[in-house]
């Protein structure tokens, strides 16, 4: 009781896949450009630390 085989070849249409399978996606390449130039930023140095903080705490 199993369903008959088909005697040619499927019918010609998209199947399962999309087909733009494999190939990303606009929006995923405009986050991946964005998060790529923000890796490659320039980071602002770190302030010093004067050591007020520490003072502060002497104080007490």
């Amino acid at each position: 009781m199993s369903a008959p085989t088909p005697a040619g070849p499927g019918p010609e249409g998209r199947g399962l896949q999309p087909s733009a399978f494999g190939r990303p996606s606009p929006a995923l390449l405009a986050r991946a450009d964005r998060g790529f130039a923000r890796f490659l930023a320039p980071t602002t140095p770190a302030a010093p630390e004067d050591g007020d903080q520490d003072d502060a705490a002497r104080q007490r």
